[in-house]
């Protein structure tokens, strides 16, 4: 089930992408579903135009799509709507923030600073002319 801000980042990649799909005066037909399941698989979300002679609105036609093919409804404007499954094995679309963690490098370290101690020992070097190399 997606939540508000799912949606939102859907809509927005939906917002830049053309239909991929449409519904003519057949209406929804069984090869019309086997088609748009293999385009769900191949991209997860998908963009549909529905044609004036099809008879029906944008709406009901993807809310009965997604009932059928167990897809989530993420807008209709117009006679466009635009549907998502998500495709466990191969993903194409991460959400913000569920990204797939990246391991730690262990080299860098994770904080730049200092202590109180190494300072004083900057400092005093610095003041006398030590470098990390010798005497300067």
């Amino acid at each position: 089930m997606l939540n508000g801000k799912k949606r939102a980042y859907l809509r927005s990649l939906a917002n830049t992408t053309k239909p991929t799909s449409q519904v003519g005066k057949e209406g929804i037909t069984q090869d019309f579903l086997d088609q748009l399941e293999d385009q769900l698989r191949a991209r997860e979300l998908v963009k549909v135009t529905i044609l004036d002679n099809a008879g029906i609105e944008a709406k009901e036609a993807a809310n009965a799509i997604c009932a059928e093919i167990r897809a989530e409804f993420v807008q209709a404007i117009g006679s466009k709507f635009t549907i998502y499954k998500k495709n466990n094995e191969n993903p194409k679309i991460f959400f913000p923030g569920h990204e797939q963690a990246k391991p730690k490098d262990k080299r860098e370290s994770s904080s730049k600073r200092i202590t109180k101690k190494q300072a004083t020992i900057r400092s005093i070097k610095k003041k006398i002319g030590i470098t990390s190399l010798g005497w300067s």
